[in-house]
């Protein structure tokens, strides 16, 4: 474990590199030829799905509708918008405030809060610790939540006034979304509605973790990604992104597609945990981000996993004849530990635990 303690070359923080006016990005960004952009082939307006949650507050019609968009989208895209989620517009507002503000600190007060591969926590600037990896044009800032005995708030940042506190509150609220999501899903599966949080060990239990990610202007944005194609390893994400600049693209069959976010609504996304669960009838779905010579951009990913020592396996009632249990169990806490080693590669992790 001894790779996890530091990153294996100097960190250089890619706001630096924008900020210092090179017109050319360092090679140690360039992506192979089959990884760059490239335009989407005309005629493919493709979009993912949006679901008004506000349905499961109604009558019974809307309900039933609410949970039938969001079966269709997991089992179709991996993907969705939620609109009328429960999280207040201006709660959302402070938060995108409070880190913007982060972001733009004086580069050394940002530095007090240097992460290592150890726990990820804090401001940092790569993923993965293999040696002369080609990197992404994006820096971050991770942080816990729960388990409470891993949270450590000396690593949350003091300035802006008030982020830490806005943070608390924006990560109980998106937590409850999650919750209210993960009963939906499992009613989708045809599963008991605590199916999903059962085996993630129980809404006390859960990992919630907040990856807050920063992509500066990039001077040849068609050289590079933000970050590269991956599926997520973890259970749901609940991504905030940037409504103002778009970036965030979905694979979609051969076809990446180009995600417009709504106002105010989050993009949901399938885990790597939940596609094992659901014996791949909900899929996660790889993802990747663009930058622009133009625009910064600003996300905030919420993560909600299993507890980190429970083995996830399909669940046995969708394990039949016609569909034999694809995965092996894991826990996630050794499932991560090839992200932590390799960086983001694809869905190269999940198809390794396929059942021989």
């Amino acid at each position: 474990m001894d790779c996890f303690q530091e990153w294996p070359e100097p960190i250089v923080r890619v706001q630096a590199l924008s900020e210092s006016g090179a017109g050319v990005v360092p090679d140690r960004y360039v992506k192979p030829l089959s990884e760059r952009p490239r335009d989407a082939a005309p005629g493919k307006e493709l979009s993912i799905p949006i679901v008004d949650l506000d349905g499961l507050a109604g009558g019974a019609a809307g309900c039933r509708a609410a949970i039938q968009a969001v079966s269709d989208a997991c089992r179709e895209w991996g993907f969705f918008q939620v609109v009328n989620h429960g999280v207040s517009a201006e709660l959302i507002r402070k938060t995108r405030e409070a880190w913007r503000g982060f972001f733009h600190l004086p580069m050394a007060e940002k530095q007090a809060y240097a992460n290592s591969p150890k726990t990820y926590e804090g401001y940092g600037s790569r993923l993965g610790v293999e040696k002369g990896a080609i990197l992404d044009w994006g820096d971050y800032f991770f942080l816990h939540f729960r388990p409470g005995s891993i949270k450590n708030l000396n690593k949350w940042p003091s300035q802006p006034d008030s982020c830490r506190e806005i943070t608390e509150e924006y990560g109980r609220e998106v937590a409850k979304l999650c919750g209210v999501l993960m009963r939906v899903m499992s009613i989708s599966l045809g599963l008991d509605v605590e199916f999903l949080q059962t085996a993630f060990g129980g809404e006390e239990e859960v990992g919630t973790c907040l990856r807050v990610n920063y992509y500066p202007k990039c001077p040849q944005p068609d050289l590079t990604l933000g970050l590269s194609a991956h599926s997520d390893p973890g259970g749901l994400t609940v991504l905030l992104a940037d409504d103002r600049v778009k970036g965030l693209q979905v694979l979609k069959g051969d076809a990446w597609v180009t995600v417009h976010p709504v106002p105010n609504a989050f993009i949901v996304n399938v885990g790597d945990q939940i596609q094992v669960l659901s014996n791949a009838v909900f899929k996660s779905v790889e993802h990747r981000v663009l930058v622009n010579a133009e625009q910064e951009r600003l996300s905030l990913a919420f993560f909600y996993n299993p507890k980190s020592d429970l083995p996830l396996g399909p669940a046995k009632e969708l394990v039949t004849l016609e569909r034999p249990q694809l995965y092996q169990p894991m826990t996630f806490s050794e499932y991560r530990l090839y992200i932590r080693k390799n960086g983001p590669k694809g869905k190269a992790q999940v198809e390794s635990l396929k059942a021989k």
